[in-house]
């Protein structure tokens, strides 16, 4: 992480910034958040991750206290107060009020906490191991698919592959049905037709996999959401992941199967018109 951060509009060194001991957020873990790319400078689709943002804080009843425009500008601030030319860019949006039996207002009249920091690029590899987590995906959740700031089921998740020296991990639902990794969304290839986990599945609406979609219309790349088994992935051609942080990232190896993709494959032709994108 980098020395400055962003807290409620204001840039302060990351060792002097302060929050609230005693808020919804510390005690329940009432937040969202989201992590932007940034690239030549600039957060990437930037006005995406905000709407989702805004659209995750009313599901998980965070109220949120600032406005779009200077929301931006304080990121942009950020971005230049760190000299990120390429990066990562993580937005909280953190409840403060709480009510019931441990209800604590100190009246300042805001709701929630702002919370911006950056970092560098996360490390792309070559490929990816894939493994399948014996972790699962709850649809039933009010907050499945929201990115609430309590991630310890993911985290759980992706250190249990960690731990069998995978570097991700395919997440199903308690319908068996494929959601995504453990951070990232999830996309394969069969017969030339790319699929991807609808988002009833319980799957994030990542701003990458919204791009990549759209990519994929624009370029005549057929692509379908839908809902899968482990048992269809496992005749897929081709898998990559997407997110912020991989942008669009290959998988190598899926448990024991090994994956060779082509020149002119469709998830090559999908990662270097992302890739243009980003240039």
């Amino acid at each position: 992480m980098h020395q400055h951060v962003i807290l409620n509009q204001r840039l302060l060194k990351a060792a002097s910034a302060r929050l609230r001991a005693v808020t919804a957020a510390t005690l329940y873990g009432r937040g969202v958040f989201t992590t932007a790319a940034v690239y030549r400078g600039r957060p990437f689709l930037w006005d995406e991750h905000w709407s989702r943002l805004r659209a995750h804080a009313e599901r998980a009843g965070v109220e949120c206290d600032f406005g779009d425009n200077e929301t931006a500008l304080a990121l942009a601030r950020l971005v230049e107060a760190n000299k990120v030319e390429r990066g990562r860019a993580r937005v909280h949006l953190l409840a403060r009020a709480l009510g019931g039996r441990w209800k604590y207002d100190e009246g300042d009249g805001r709701a929630s906490d702002l919370l911006m920091m950056t970092a560098d690029e996360w490390p792309r590899p070559e490929g990816l191991s894939l493994t399948v987590s014996p972790y699962r995906v709850n649809t039933c959740s009010p907050l499945a698919g929201v990115k609430s700031v309590n991630r310890l089921e993911q985290v759980l998740a992706w250190e249990e592959a960690r731990s069998r020296d995978f570097d991700e991990a395919v997440m199903v639902n308690e319908r068996g049905e494929v959601a995504s990794a453990t951070t990232a969304n999830i996309f394969w290839v069969k017969h030339g037709t790319v699929h991807t986990p609808a988002l009833a599945t319980g799957a994030v609406a990542g701003t990458t996999r919204a791009r990549v979609i759209q990519l994929a219309e624009e370029l005549a790349v057929p692509l379908s959401e839908g809902a899968h088994s482990l048992h269809d992935m496992a005749d897929a051609e081709e898998i990559f992941l997407t997110s912020a942080a991989l942008g669009v990232a290959l998988v190598t190896t899926f448990d024991f199967h090994r994956y060779t993709v082509p020149a002119g494959s469709p998830t090559l032709h999908l990662r270097e018109a992302f890739r243009q994108l980003t240039l």
